[in-house]
């Protein structure tokens, strides 16, 4: 793991504060602007409610999650990603969250993003634009740093 606290090429915005993501989450943001594909292998998403994180599971093992909170008005707030080093760069993020939008597009529920990683997903995939509520949108703006 980097140190936190490294600055990388990437700024976001949350309400008014701003903050600098670690390497680890630049690493993911760079995977799924470069590769917003599924993964060449199969895993299964589930929901767990009670820990309020959806799972990526290859082989039975948890690989990946991204975590929430469920606001008063049933709306989703988008924690978290994160992928175990060894099934990074291989574009799970990306499924887990495509995944995960979908889902909550199926609930006809809206999201507040709190993930920056999430923010980038659905700054590179407008489809996904009308799942984040209006009145609370969370992360809002990404800017790249050039190195």
């Amino acid at each position: 793991m980097t140190d936190p606290t490294e600055t990388t090429r990437y700024d976001f915005k949350y309400s008014d504060e701003k903050g600098t993501l670690s390497q680890d989450q630049a690493d993911l943001i760079d995977k799924v602007i470069d590769d917003p594909h599924d993964p060449g292998f199969d895993f299964q998403v589930v929901n767990d409610e009670k820990l309020a994180i959806y799972n990526a599971i290859v082989a039975g093992r948890e690989v990946a999650g991204l975590t929430y909170n469920v606001a008063r008005d049933d709306r989703l707030v988008l924690l978290a990603t994160s992928v175990i080093p060894e099934f990074r760069k291989r574009g799970i993020a990306t499924a887990l969250i495509r995944r995960v939008l979908n889902d909550v597009r199926g609930q006809a529920k809206t999201v507040t993003i709190m993930c920056p990683i999430v923010r980038t997903f659905i700054e590179h995939n407008p489809e996904y634009a009308d799942l984040v509520d209006p009145e609370h949108p969370g992360v809002t703006q990404s800017r790249t740093h050039l190195s």
